[in-house]
Order: structure tokens, then sequence, then C-alpha cells
């Protein structure tokens, strides 16, 4: 393994799903605003032209929303791990990582920290199955690497 080697995950299931979803809330609001014309109801008010570029609006705001979950990433290397996940990021060096975990029935892993806090990695989801083993494995590998390469450091001192 070697020192220059960076190792970039992310979810890929939940990523088409949010794409997929985000594109059809914005076609419906797209849809229902067109249809907003003429009195409501009981005829007190008309639709206007700012009603329908509202309901545009609101539309792109829930896809945004959306696609707020595809945000999620890993980028590890030999000095460290970097997590970001829909909301919030971690950038932590080797030294304080105890292990890489992914739990039976978990939905995601996880790094286990040696303050026994648990920093969850919502980009290796399990619904991606092989695909989230693989970047745990991945990740385990330059973990013990640099388990490794401590060792080594203390053992030549």
């Amino acid at each position: 393994m070697s020192d220059t080697e960076l190792i970039r995950l992310r979810p890929r299931r939940i990523r088409l799903v949010c794409w997929t979803s985000a594109a059809l809330l914005l076609i419906v609001f797209s849809l229902v605003a067109t249809s907003l014309s003429g009195p409501t109801g009981d005829g007190y008010g008309t639709f206007q032209r700012g009603d329908q570029v509202a309901m545009i609006g609101l539309g792109v705001f829930g896809a945004l929303g959306f696609l707020l979950f595809t945000r999620p990433r890993v980028e590890a290397d030999a000095r460290g791990v970097r997590v970001r996940n829909v909301l919030g990021s971690y950038d932590l060096p080797w030294e304080v990582v105890r292990g890489v975990r992914f739990d039976r029935g978990a939905p995601w892993a996880s790094l286990e920290l040696h303050d026994d806090d648990l920093v969850p990695m919502v980009a290796l989801q399990a619904a991606d199955k092989e695909l989230a083993v693989e970047g745990v494995r991945a990740l385990r590998r330059l973990h013990q690497a640099h388990q490794a390469r401590l060792a080594e450091r203390t053992a030549g001192s």
C-alpha cells in the first residue's frame, strides 16, 4: 500500500434515488404551477403569475432538500480520513481512530475513535452492499498500514 493512495467513496443507490426524486418533485410542482389559474374556490381571489412562480420555487427548494442526501462522501489516505455526511464533516488523523466498524444490521459504517466515540460514515451504506463492504475493507487496510508504521517507529526508537 503506497503512502500516496487516496480512497474516495460515495454512496451509489441513494444518489440515484435522490436525483430521480428531485427531478420528479420538480416536474410535479411545475405541473401544479401551470394548473394554477383563474379564481380560487369561491371566486374571492384569483391565482396570479406570482403564485405560479412561488409554486415552482417550492419545487426547487424541495428538490434541493432531496439533493442534500447526495452529499455524503469519505476520502482517506495515509494521513487520515475525511468524512462528509448530510450535515457536518470530520477530518480525522488515523491516530485518533481505533477501528472501522460495519455492524450487522447497521445502516452505514462508522469509525470507532479512541475516546469511545463513533463517527457515522453515511457514504458507506448497507444498501450499496458489496460496494460498501469493499470500501470498509479499503479503509481497514489504510488503518492497518498506519498502525504498522507506528509500530515500526516505536520499535526503531
